[in-house]
């Protein structure tokens, strides 16, 4: 551990007037997240893939408090989920406070997303990518607005290959997924940057939950047209008899998203041995992380696929890179 000490739910502040998203939030640390930043009084909006589970959810955080909670489809691997989403947002809501990146997909065959993107990439970079970018607009509104982005220990395992984007070429899901998580870290990383060239109020950290035992890798028939695989079922036993429980997982978003002391650009893990678990705390990322010149080819990379940009990012001066940025999202 580098910095920090014995920290819970607990130690969080009063969120009293303050707006959080958190996407994928019908269950597992996303729930956990949601149910915690309510309960401390914040105003949350649970951005699920599925709209009875979401509503489910957020009845599940209001039903034994006063705390205000809501639900909203929104589906990551379709940008125009993600589109409609954020005008929806932007509509009702004066600003946002929180934008809690936590959905995530894991495991099964190479399948696309909506727009033709590997679906781990897709779905847990692409889509997070293009709904910070889109509703920037509704975080610069608030100062010290704070997004936080999930990523993984097996990021430090991930490899960003420009040239097969798709996985295409040789297809495993632990590589995709891995390279998925180091670019939630890169991107992270290079949001940070970006805001304090273009220095606005914006901050950017990344939460690593560790080990949690959750539904993340489990086999969904309908979906993949098959059982899990080997590999699969072995990733999941380590989930089952190592992972803590999701209550213990959401603290390192939870402490992402409320630590006064943190400023942007750090990543928050576990403590304990191997980010596995413990108290969250502001630790060194993998070291394939710190490649600035691959994570700003990738942010080009994911304006020209995506079509959002953060020209408000960008200094005064400069020239913008990549297409431009989606009308509806900047104004």
């Amino acid at each position: 551990m580098e910095t920090g000490t014995t920290w819970t739910e607990e130690t969080m502040g009063d969120l009293t007037g303050r707006t959080a998203v958190v996407t994928g939030a019908s269950s597992g640390i996303g729930l956990q997240t949601a149910r915690h930043l309510a309960g401390h009084g914040a105003e949350v909006m649970l951005a699920c893939r599925d709209e009875d589970r979401g509503r489910q959810a957020a009845q599940q955080i209001t039903a034994t408090s006063e705390s205000q909670a809501r639900a909203e489809v929104l589906d990551l691997a379709d940008l125009a989920s993600v589109g409609r989403f954020a005008d929806r947002l932007l509509q009702r809501q004066a600003g946002v406070d929180i934008l809690v990146c936590n959905a995530g997909i894991a495991g099964g065959p190479r399948r696309l997303t909506a727009d033709g993107f590997e679906a781990h990439f897709g779905t847990n970079h692409l889509g997070h990518f293009a709904l910070a970018g889109l509703l920037l607009p509704a975080l610069l509104t608030r100062p010290g607005a704070r997004v936080i982005t999930l990523t993984s220990s097996v990021a430090g395992q991930g490899r960003i290959d420009f040239a097969d984007m798709n996985g295409e070429r040789r297809y495993r899901f632990v590589a995709a997924y891995s390279r998925s998580k180091l670019a939630n870290l890169m991107f992270m990383l290079e949001l940070d940057r970006r805001a304090r060239a273009a220095r606005v109020p914006l901050v950017s950290v990344a939460a690593n939950p560790g080990i949690v035992a959750t539904g993340l890798l489990r086999s969904r028939r309908d979906q993949w047209g098959r059982g899990p695989r080997l590999g699969e079922l072995a990733v999941a036993s380590v989930q089952r008899l190592l992972g803590q429980p999701s209550d213990e997982g959401c603290l390192t978003s939870l402490y992402a998203a409320t630590a006064p002391e943190l400023s942007g650009g750090e990543y928050v893990a576990p403590a304990g041995p191997g980010h596995r678990r413990g108290t969250p705390a502001v630790a060194s990322p993998p070291r394939r992380a710190l490649a600035p010149d691959t994570a700003r080819r990738l942010w080009e990379t994911s304006v020209q696929l995506t079509g959002v940009g953060f020209t408000s990012l960008i200094p005064v001066g400069s020239p913008s890179a990549g297409t431009a940025v989606r009308p509806a999202a900047e104004t």
